[in-house]
This record gives structure tokens, C-alpha cells and sequence, in this order.
């Protein structure tokens, strides 16, 4: 059956839509941080749908809510009043810390990075776009358009002229053998001189920590010192929080608060794990800001009734159950678990990351070459194991992302471990 839903799949839908594995699976329904394939086969999930699955599979509570919404009313678009959608709205607005903020609703991330872009670019006049090096965005036009990873942007066409900043991942590239304090130093004196050579930008775009890139991120601090050299100039700062934000990193509950010093953002996005699966985006931005559009807009289907519902019952789910807290103390167990591992077997070069946002590099052994076909040969031994991972990195997706539901027990953690370190000893 899977074998001919595969032909089907091929039959009529893009060459370019990637699937994992070389016998790719058909998930048929999930429970906690579990799923299930057609055949029966159970697995823990540990990527969650792309970080998406926040919470766990099948919440009864978020069940509940879109079950009840879909019995009144599932759509009337955004030209309506909408009681779910003001009360995520707010609740969203005083969460962000962006004074006087404002929420806009969009479908994906994708979606409220090209608003971001939009608003950031008609509010400063400009269509000059800083984004960092090994970033990803979106699919859209104007997203791929500033996306700094090759192997996620398939065309240098663009509206947007787009410079790339140095300083989203730590451990490669011409400062990596530097301190902390000097590769901050060295990234705001490029930022600084690479400003010196053209017109003022609308805005800097950065991910806290690099999604698609691998789960790289720069030391704690930058994009504070950077806002200094932004600030200066007028220049925006857009937190593109679609996989940081809401607890993942343990840490915080946004990414950006890592680099806080300065405050918020200007601009923050997110997406992703806020619907539970449903599909929400947004923005937030200070109200000048948000308000700068002087044409009529709508979304015909962002902030719909059925995904604020969804929204709103998986929110207060993750701050009444502490799964931020909980992302902080399974994802620190489970990040010195995998160091324990990566330190015994060859062609580690490392594991990364911060709460239940686990990044583990891998290269040919004995070099600091990265070996995708590694990466590609430990996600399957996961799978036959029973674990599903997920791939990312700049270097030819050589890294294995690991980012389970924030719900994850320790138990479920050192099962997942276990999985993990057999695969990566079966093909190292």
C-alpha cells in the first residue's frame, strides 16, 4: 500500500518535494511523543512534523478545542470580528515584550516572514535586506530570495537586494578559533565595515538559532551588539522566532531573549509550534511599525477560528504544564547524553544546541569534511530503530536535528538516546 501511494505521490506532485528516507513512510496517527506508521510500526518522534508537534500528538485539550470550534463555526476571514483570534492576538502581545505590539495572523512562517519583509521594507523605504550566512526563511519568492543557505534557495532571483552578515554559526568559518568575546568583536567590526559600503539597509533578519542550518547558533550576546550598530543607523532587527520561540530553547521563551541586552526586536515571526500542528503564523510588531501599510489588506485565512482555537488551547496548555522548564531540564539531560556518545564514536564533530533543540554535526572521521551520506545512513538506522529524526545543516545537511515534542519525559529521552547512539554506531 505505501509502495503505491508512493508512485501516486510521484505521479503528481513536484520532483523537488523532498521525502525522507529511501522507503518513505506514511504516518498514520499519533499519541504523546509517539507515532505510527501504515504497517503498524511504532516510533518516537523526535522531530515533531518539523517542530511543529510542540506540545505532543493528539492533546486531548487541543482535540477538544478544534473539535468544539469546528461544531459552531471553522471560517469567516479576517473582514469579521473574531473573538479567538483578539484573544491569541493579546495574550501573543504581551508575551512578544515588544512594547505597544500589535499581531498579524498569517498561515505559516514562510507567510510571516514575507509580511515581516514587507512591513520592514515599506517602513524604512528601503529594499536592501541583512540576513545571516547558513540562514533559511521560507519557500516564498521574496523568502528564498534572502535565505543564506544554497541547498534551501533555488533561484538568486529576488526583489530584494540582500547582503549576508557573518556570525550565525559558532564553531566554522574565519573566527571559529576565537573567544566568545572576540568573534562577537569580529562579527559587529564586519557588520560594521560591510554598512560603510552601501546605502543603508531596511532591516537585519536572524534566526536565534539556525534552523534549517543545523541547529547552529552564534554566542550568546550578538545580535544585542549588533542591534548597538543597528540602532545607530535606523536599521530594523526581525527575530525570526518560527522554531526558537514558546520554550523550545529551555533557556527562554524567545530565542532573542539570549541577546536581550538592548530589548526586543523591532519585528518578531513565528509559526510553527504555536498551532500544535494546526497552521498558524504571525507577526508582532511595535504599532508604527505594524500600521505603516497605507493600502487595504486582509488574510482570507490567517488567524481563522479553528486554528485560534487550536492556538489558544495548546498556549495555555505549554505555560500551565512548564514546558519550557521541562524543555530546559529533559534537553539538558538529553544534550549530555548524546555529548557522552558523540565523544566515543568517530566522525562526531559535534553536538549542539539548547533544550529540546539538539543539533549533532557529522563528518568523515579523522577530517572536519561533513558527510551528508553519514547523516543519511544514521536517519535510517534511527528509523529501523524506532526513532525519526530530522536533517539540516549548511555544509550538505550533514547534521541530525533533534527536537522532540516539549513534553518529552526522561524516560522517553534516554529511550530516543539509546536509539540514536546504536545508529550511530552501526554506521560509523
Amino acid at each position: 500500500m505505501t509502495k503505491d501511494l508512493l508512485a501516486r505521490h510521484r505521479a503528481v506532485l513536484p520532483d523537488w518535494l523532498a521525502l525522507y528516507y529511501e522507503d518513505p513512510l506514511e504516518i498514520t496517527h499519533g499519541e504523546g511523543r509517539y507515532v505510527w506508521d501504515a504497517q503498524g510500526n511504532r516510533y518516537l518522534d523526535f522531530f515533531g512534523g518539523i517542530l511543529t508537534t510542540m506540545t505532543a500528538h493528539a492533546l486531548p485539550e487541543v482535540t477538544k478545542a478544534v473539535s468544539e470550534q469546528a461544531g459552531r463555526i471553522i471560517h469567516s476571514s479576517t473582514l469579521y470580528l473574531n473573538r479567538p483570534m483578539v484573544e491569541l492576538a493579546e495574550r501573543i502581545a504581551q508575551l512578544s515584550g515588544i512594547p505597544d505590539a500589535r499581531v498579524f495572523f498569517t498561515t505559516s512562517g514562510t507567510e510571516a516572514n514575507d509580511t515581516a519583509l514587507l512591513l520592514a521594507t515599506t517602513y524604512r523605504r528601503s529594499n536592501t535586506i541583512m540576513a545571516m550566512r547558513n540562514s533559511y526563511h521560507g519557500r516564498s519568492f521574496s523568502a528564498v530570495g534572502i535565505t543564506g543557505n544554497r541547498g534551501w534557495s533555488p533561484t538568486s532571483l529576488s526583489p530584494l537586494q540582500t547582503l549576508y552578515v557573518h556570525g550565525g554559526v559558532r564553531t566554522r568559518g574565519p573566527y571559529a578559533s576565537l573567544s566568545d568575546a572576540e568573534f562577537i568583536a569580529a562579527c559587529v567590526e564586519d557588520l560594521t565595515d560591510l554598512l560603510g559600503h552601501t546605502r543603508p539597509p531596511a532591516v537585519l533578519i536572524a534566526e536565534p538559532i539556525q534552523g534549517v542550518g543545523g541547529f547552529t547558533s552564534p554566542p550568546d550576546g550578538l545580535y544585542a551588539a549588533f542591534r548597538e550598530v543597528l540602532s545607530e543607523r535606523g536599521i530594523l532587527w526581525i527575530a525570526d522566532e518560527v522554531q526558537t520561540g514558546w520554550g523550545r530553547t529551555g533557556e527562554h521563551f524567545w530565542g532573542w531573549q539570549a541577546h536581550s541586552q538592548n530589548g526586543p526586536p523591532d519585528i518578531l515571526t513565528f509559526a510553527k509550534g504555536i498551532g500544535n500542528g494546526m497552521s498558524i503564523g504571525g507577526v508582532v510588531a511595535r504599532g508604527e511599525i505594524m500600521n505603516c501599510l497605507d493600502a487595504n489588506s486582509i488574510s482570507t485565512f490567517g488567524g481563522t477560528q479553528i486554528t485560534m482555537a487550536a492556538g489558544l488551547a495548546n498556549l495555555t496548555y505549554l505555560l500551565e504544564h512548564d514546558l519550557q522548564g521541562n524543555a530546559r531540564r529533559v534537553g539538558g539531560l538529553l544534550i549530555e547524553r548524546l555529548r557522552s556518545v558523540a565523544a566515543q564514536v568517530p566522525g562526531v564533530r559535534e553536538v549542539r544546541g539548547r533544550g529540546l533543540m539538539i543539533g549533532v554535526e557529522l563528518v568523515k572521521p579523522g577530517t572536519d569534511q561533513a558527510d551528508p551520506q553519514a547523516a543519511s545512513a544514521v536517519l535510517e538506522a534511527a528509523r529501523e530503530g524506532g526513532l525519526l529524526l530530522g536533517k539540516g545543516g549548511g555544509h550538505n545537511t550533514s547534521s541530525l536535528r533533534v527536537a522532540p515534542p516539549l513534553s518529552l519525559t526522561v524516560a522517553e529521552a534516554e529511550e530516543g538516546a539509546a536509539i540514536l547512539e546504536h545508529a550511530l554506531r552501526s554506521t560509523r
